[in-house]
């Protein structure tokens, strides 16, 4: 049988006795689980054992492309990293971008998936199908540029592509990211800390094996159509300006976390926006394999105390924010700098930003003081000290030690009323999009598998602003951004379903989706089915998002996370002060009826929030036990 879109060829590594082998699964698996995301989930339910250490042999790391991945039209070059995450102790799952995922592809595999730990430091190198382990001891402690460079001359192919864990994971950071061209991040949940665990520091890539496309002229049409439509539709933006487009819109509304969530409104923002980084530091727009949207920020810094390194990209939004408005600071340079240190060490800037931002709010509450900093003086707006910490933190060193294992478990160890201050879900701090104005997100932050994050479903605006799309996925009632019944948990769940399916199939969201993306849900089906050849339709684009968040959450039960983990932190309930948002909390009574009533329309058990065995069923999940 001729196989579209992928190649049917699934590399385990065996590390403990440094095994390859390579697994050919039927057209029928992939149907099933695809790739990204439940792909992962497959290997993570089937081979890691309940309870096991996330940092031990025993968890399993799968490196999971997709059938999309590689073929020739925007947003494929997407690749989900899956394992026990180190940092929460529930389901861990990243995604990253760039060119490595594409490559991978290229070199024979759909999937990489590690098991065990090396005897010694090792790498992994994949070439037109074939692939060895070699040693990586003379890799060890470098920073990720200097792994790149020294692969690349190593192998004699300036054209590989890298992806590896950096210092940071070697230093067992609980959010270690894999960085790949040094650049682009699998950042959340420390993925990084895992490989680094199996003594794996790297995997280079490199090969010319690309998937047969079913409808080669149709994928051809509808990217060509995508190219032209791009700069007339409404996520053109994020091509100009990046994701920090929308720092000022964010504040506008009162929905910029500043200062640790005290506020949703940021004095400095004009000072770390898109619109300024364009005007001062920006050096170009970056992209990745095949894609028109160069969203991703190039920029240099040369001259005063912190520079930054083009090589080393630039920070998104979610950085400007959780190094900026979240610690005070309004210092671009700063920033980028930082950005660039999280991209040398291997480190999420999300949950570096946002640990440093709690420990400056304990600083300003006299939780804390220079006593146990070092003598730091970790105060709001201090721009050397959170770039000094990001240092610390990546090499286990100091206060920053403490801090390496994120802001609820330093709290758990100072005490003293810090865990009060303490902003995160299961663990994993809270990206920088609010739910006092995005009412949904407080939801999806309780009840994510893997703890709050922002791109786990549609957020609150496009229900209203894109009934068309909305309607694609069986949504017809436009709720307000800032309600919160039973059709906006609805909204909710659905979207849910469908950026679930976004991170199976490996599409980048700023690309595909329900809402204000280039392409919508009905040509992301069309777009799968012009790769494969499988007769896609929406309901079973969905179906495999419920399947793949069933599986997570089916993991999480397995590991004792249900119900009582599906919280939000005390200070979502607290009134914030400043801007459009002044005085705004979240109501508990709120949250907790809407946590029931998506418990009920998921099929999952309204007292453990576990999936019930029918639910499990209904998706060919029989398989898994809960």
């Amino acid at each position: 049988m001729t196989l579209y879109g992928y190649h049917g060829r699934i590399l385990h590594a065996y590390l403990d006795d440094l095994r390859l082998e390579v697994e050919t699964p039927d057209e029928a698996f992939y149907r099933t689980y695809v790739g990204g995301s439940a792909l992962g989930m497959y290997y993570l339910l089937r081979d890691t054992p309940a309870n096991a250490d996330p940092l031990g042999p025993e968890n399993t790391l799968t490196l999971a492309l997709s059938v999309l991945t590689g073929a020739p039209i925007s947003g494929q070059s997407r690749m989900t990293a899956v394992a026990k995450s180190p940092l929460t102790g529930a389901v861990g799952d990243s995604q990253g971008g760039g060119f490595f995922p594409a490559e991978l592809k290229f070199a024979g595999f759909d999937a990489i998936v590690l098991h065990g730990r090396a005897p010694h430091p090792v790498y992994l190198w994949i070439k037109d199908g074939q692939a060895e382990l070699l040693p990586a001891g003379h890799l060890w402690g470098k920073t990720t540029d200097a792994v790149e460079d020294i692969l690349k001359e190593e192998l004699g192919d300036p054209k590989i592509e890298v992806l590896q864990a950096g210092i940071a994971g070697e230093n067992g950071v609980r959010y270690a990211a894999l960085i790949s061209m040094v650049n682009r991040a699998n950042g959340r949940t420390g993925m990084g800390a895992v490989m680094a665990s199996k003594n794996l520091k790297a995997v280079a890539v490199r090969g010319k094996n690309r998937p047969k496309v079913f409808d080669s002229k149709g994928l051809n049409a509808l990217a060509k159509w995508g190219a032209k439509e791009f700069p007339e539709s409404d996520a053109y933006g994020t091509g100009v300006l990046g994701t920090a487009e929308i720092v000022l819109s964010q504040n506008a509304v009162g929905g910029l976390p500043t200062r640790n969530w005290a506020s949703g409104a940021y004095e400095g923002h004009e000072a770390i926006s898109g619109h300024r980084m364009q005007e001062t530091i920006l050096l170009e727009r970056d992209t990745c394999y095949a894609c028109t949207v160069r969203c991703k920020r190039v920029v240099q810094v040369t001259e005063g105390p912190f520079t930054a390194d083009p090589r080393f990209g630039g920070p998104e939004y979610e950085t400007l924010s959780t190094f900026g408005s979240y610690c005070g600071i309004d210092d671009l340079a700063a920033i980028a700098h930082a950005n660039q240190l999280c991209g040398q060490y291997g480190i999420d800037t999300i949950s570096c930003g946002a640990t440093i931002a709690w420990a400056m709010d304990c600083f300003k509450q006299g939780l804390i003081t220079t006593e146990d900093t070092g003598g730091i003086d970790l105060r709001f707006g201090n721009a050397a000290a959170m770039v000094q910490m990001v240092e610390l933190i990546a090499r286990r060193e100091g206060f920053g030690d403490l801090l390496a294992d994120g802001s609820e478990a330093a709290a758990q160890r100072i005490g003293r009323g810090t865990e009060e201050l303490v902003v995160a879900v299961k663990k994993l701090e809270m990206p920088a999009h609010m739910p006092h104005v995005k009412r949904s997100l407080g939801l999806i932050y309780a009840v994510n598998p893997f703890g709050a994050d922002h791109q786990s479903s549609e957020h609150d605006p496009g229900y209203r602003a894109y009934p068309d799309r909305m309607a694609q996925i069986g949504l017809t009632n436009p709720q307000r951004s800032k309600e919160m019944n039973e059709a906006k948990v609805e909204f909710a769940l659905r979207s849910q379903y469908v950026y679930s399916a976004m991170d199976t199939f490996n599409v980048c969201q700023f690309v595909f989706g329900p809402a204000w993306q280039l392409y919508d849900t009905a040509q992301m089906a069309e777009a799968i089915r012009l790769i494969t050849g499988w007769d896609m339709t929406v309901d079973e684009l969905m179906r495999v998002g419920q399947r793949r968040l069933n599986m997570m959450r089916a993991f999480n039960a397995r590991e004792g996370f249900g119900k009582a983990q599906d919280t939000l932190p005390k200070k979502m309930f607290k009134a914030l002060a400043g801007g459009r948002t002044d005085g705004m909390a979240l109501s508990r009574e709120e949250m907790e009826t809407a946590r029931d009533q998506y418990y009920a329309m998921a099929g999952w058990d309204g007292e453990t929030g576990y999936p019930t065995c029918e639910t499990l069923d209904s998706l060919g999940l029989d398989w898994i036990e809960v």
